[in-house]
């Protein structure tokens, strides 16, 4: 629990959305809970629906209760109390709304106020510019921008330089989700503050990584916002991305705001581009088909039910992406990155498997090399894989056995969901868990030529069976150079 935690308010923009009431309200609670939210703290949703204080919390309490641990109604009723719900006309004439927010705020001018824009990228250069107008921009405002930045570099640029008119960067918080887990964190730990790795945290010892995001869910309901994203815009260009910085990065010269983020944001300018006919080399698209999802038969992208009729951007968007990455420096030359991310895969998972090279003479029948794992989803923890002798008489038999940490049986603290952290980090004005400027525009600056080369080839995804693990291009991806998918790792 904070000693003394800091009063702010928390208006959120797109407060009664599906990011608000899965997400943000349900780490609010549980900062709530821990005594970390102070007394005054005050969450103010702002959206079109046309609710008063009490349509909202009852809202809350319907749709939020049922999803959270409430042990203690005092505490939930205290939660509550905090909630509040402005209607406005983001871009229209009726000014209504913005004359209600600006009289909730009247008065608390000094007290840090965050601006959470749960909405799609679209909106937020006429937002800031509407909270500009009506005057609720303060020096101590910050603002939080969710994924995804834009569609490429150019839409990028446009949004940050919309935002970036109103806000001072310093006041831009842009959020990965990702950097939040607990896992996240400990890499950095593990890499940092245990002497025993870094010395062969480089291309000697190191074999290669992957990086793999795999869903077992499809996009009923969602076609309309997936022709128009695809898995390389929504989980490569930002989470996967961020995770390969966190791998790669070289040791910051201190933990703090700046110097983890310049280092990030190296590790991104030196990725070796992958351009013309590399991209067919270098990187697999796919779309799942019908199939089977533990067990149950599934329908195809085309197929998702409630979703409208497919169009021809339907047909050529990608649910499953992978890339070969190089990072080109002395650090890592040499050592490939594959990431991957997919729909309707057999595992739900998150992971980092650093594989080791093979040790140089092996005097044993039988040895794999190392590899180091780290999960981010679900139950998160750090596996690392060496080689024991099982028991027994005679001749000597190896076994790749883990030594594990599960944050859930090692430490008995509940542990917090990524958004936690990362609106307390807002709270409390620290942007080190998220994105700089120049960072997500060195990211969109490796992805558009990827982007542009496949929407010029004109020939739709390579298809793949929901509930496998992907086309078999991704398998040939890292088969041409003697390497495989650690698919055990993820089940």
């Amino acid at each position: 629990m904070s000693e003394n935690p800091q009063s702010a308010d928390l208006i959120v923009f797109g407060g009664t959305g599906d990011l608000s009431m899965r997400k943000l309200l349900p780490a609010l609670y549980h900062c709530d809970r821990d005594g970390r939210l102070s007394p005054e703290t005050r969450i103010i949703a702002m959206s079109r629906g046309g609710l008063d204080d009490a349509d909202f919390r009852g809202k809350v309490d319907a749709e939020v209760r049922g999803s959270v641990p409430v042990d203690d109604l005092d505490t939930w009723q205290r939660f509550l109390g905090r909630l509040h719900h402005v209607s406005v006309d983001i871009g229209g004439e009726d000014m209504t709304g913005w004359a209600k927010i600006t009289g909730l705020l009247a008065g608390h001018e000094q007290r840090d106020r965050v601006f959470y824009l749960a909405s799609p990228p679209m909106t937020f250069g006429p937002f800031c510019r509407e909270l500009h107008r009506a005057g609720l921009v303060t020096p101590a405002s910050r603002v939080v921008l969710e994924k995804p930045l834009g569609r490429d570099l150019a839409s990028a640029q446009r949004i940050n330089d919309e935002v970036g008119a109103i806000f001072d960067e310093r006041q831009i918080y842009r959020i990965d989700h990702y950097l939040g887990k607990e896992t996240v964190q400990n890499l950095l730990v593990l890499r940092f503050a245990n002497a025993f790795l870094e010395p062969i945290w480089n291309s000697l010892w190191i074999d290669h990584v992957q990086i793999t995001a795999s869903e077992t869910v499809g996009t009923p309901g969602r076609r309309g916002y997936y022709d128009h994203a695809g898995a390389l815009r929504d989980m490569v260009q930002n989470h996967l991305l961020q995770l390969l910085c966190l791998v790669a990065m070289e040791p910051p010269s201190r933990n703090d705001r700046e110097s983890i983020r310049d280092e990030k944001v190296k590790v991104l300018e030196s990725l070796r581009p992958i351009t013309g006919g590399e991209v067919d080399r270098f990187t697999v698209r796919g779309q799942y088909t019908a199939g089977e999802s533990g067990g149950v038969p599934v329908p195809g992208y085309l197929d998702e039910p409630d979703n409208t009729a497919p169009t021809e951007a339907s047909r050529q968007v990608e649910t499953f992406a992978a890339i070969r990455a190089e990072v080109k420096n002395w650090r890592w030359a040499g050592v490939p990155f594959y990431l991957r991310t997919g729909k309707r895969m057999p595992y739900r998972c998150s992971e980092i498997v650093v594989q080791f090279k093979d040790v140089p003479h092996s005097i044993f029948a039988g040895s794999a090399p190392n590899r180091l794992v780290l999960r981010l989803q679900p139950s998160e923890g750090i596996k690392l894989h060496i080689m024991a002798k099982e028991p027994g008489a005679g001749e000597v038999a190896l076994k790749p056995v883990p030594l594990s940490l599960s944050f859930a049986e090692t430490f008995t603290t509940r542990v917090p969901e990524a958004y936690e952290r990362l609106l307390m980090d807002v709270l409390t004005g620290n942007p080190t868990l998220f994105m700089r400027r120049d960072e997500v525009e060195a990211a969109w600056r490796f992805i558009d030529p990827i982007l542009r080369e496949w929407d010029s080839w004109g020939t739709p995804p390579e298809p793949y069976p929901a509930g496998s693990p992907g086309p078999a291009g991704a398998h040939e991806l890292v088969l041409r150079s003697g390497r495989f998918w650690h698919e055990e790792d993820l089940a």
